[in-house]
């Protein structure tokens, strides 16, 4: 028997017997099991998690088996003799002694594990997580795609998320733009937040690391074969902690040469929108989708907010008052309040969707940003 039906046997066993219900596993195959693992470090954390299981499971018989036999074979129906003794010296070493060898024997690859997981040398790639409310911003520092930089933001659509429309395969495990990783390379993930606590983690990597304000943290994995590996954050980071996924997607060295080509011409064209002079039409167009993936959760799709918790904008002084002041807060954010700064997109996204904000629902200043207007805002 391999050792992940082995882990799959046991996962299923032990909590039949922790619930006291004997349910058959449910359709879902990780709902009793950790997913299969992908990379080394998940491997390791599969096998320990194994181990340990075997062992609990071993304890568990024993114990409860001399139980079940005492009382069956000591019953007073039998008319068995009650027996008069004081503590026995021998037995109480046993049953410390061969505790302490458990956890002994439990501790060595435990630690072993820890050590390989907070390796984070001799990576080949080099990549910052940043956390937002609520998306993830991915900066790749080192290796062919130096420079890239992009959000990933949930593409889970919102009438799926309203119930007005059926779930989809992946539903709330979807974003726009994936973490996009080669095959066989040792990948170091540096991890911060820009605004509360979030966590980065990938159950089928092994990885799961939080993401702190002021200070980095870092993970390591490497994908032996190319798929698509989902996550989420695991920390409450605020009100839409439950649609803030993360997926990894690795490729083979081959395609991730061509994906690193591709963004770097996509950042080259996005250098160069920044001079160019866009229609009003154009800027709302792409601005109602910068704030549909950046805006809508806190201030609706109604610009009508959440009294008490979100500002409205609709009919807002800043969304009908001074261009500067309006760009000013998108970039910078408000200090004392839930507005954070939202410095990292670029200036096309900022732009386009101060326009859209100043020029929807009920508001008419029937003026433009131009992505060119942006840069003296950046502090």
């Amino acid at each position: 028997m391999s050792s992940k039906a082995a882990a799959t046997i046991v996962g299923i066993v032990a909590t039949a017997l922790y619930s006291g219900l004997g349910m058959a596993a449910a359709a879902d195959p990780y709902q009793l099991n950790l997913p299969e693992p992908q990379t080394p470090i998940a491997q390791q954390i599969y096998d320990l998690h194994t181990l340990v299981l075997w062992i609990c499971l071993v304890i568990f018989v024993g114990v409860f088996g001399v139980m079940l036999y005492s009382i069956l074979k000591h019953r007073k129906s039998l008319n068995y003799p009650a027996a008069n003794f004081h503590h026995s010296t021998t037995v109480e070493i046993i049953w410390t002694g061969i505790p302490f060898l458990i956890l002994v024997g439990m501790a060595y690859p435990s630690t072993k594990t820890i050590i390989d997981m907070k390796d984070t040398s001799s990576s080949e790639i080099t990549i910052k997580s940043t956390g937002y409310q609520w998306k993830w911003g991915y900066d790749y520092l080192t290796g062919e795609g130096e420079g890239i930089s992009f959000l990933s933001s949930l593409s889970t659509p919102r009438d799926q998320i309203e119930n007005t429309a059926p779930k989809g395969e992946n539903y709330l495990l979807e974003v726009d733009n994936p973490l996009v990783v080669p095959t066989g390379k040792k990948i170091r993930v540096l991890l911060t937040a820009n605004d509360v606590l979030h966590a980065w983690w990938v159950p089928a990597l092994g990885v799961k690391q939080d993401a702190i304000p002021g200070f980095i943290r870092d993970v390591w994995f490497t994908i032996e074969k190319p798929g698509t590996y989902r996550g989420q954050c695991a920390e409450l980071c605020g009100k839409e902690h439950g649609f803030m996924p993360i997926v990894v997607e690795a490729v083979t060295p081959e395609k991730y040469a061509q994906w690193v080509a591709e963004q770097k011409s996509k950042t080259a064209a996005a250098t160069e929108d920044v001079n160019k002079v866009f229609t009003a039409e154009e800027l709302k167009a792409e601005g109602e989708k910068v704030y549909a993936a950046n805006c809508v959760a806190c201030h609706q799709a109604n610009g009508q907010g959440i009294p008490g918790t979100f500002a409205a904008l609709d009919g807002s002084k800043i969304a009908n008052g001074p261009k500067a002041d309006h760009v000013d807060i998108v970039m910078n954010g408000k200090t004392g309040t839930a507005m954070a700064a939202f410095k990292h997109l670029s200036d096309v996204q900022i732009a386009a969707v101060v326009t859209y904000e100043r020029n929807a629902w009920g508001n008419t200043a029937g003026d433009v940003v131009q992505p060119s207007e942006i840069n003296q805002f950046r502090k």
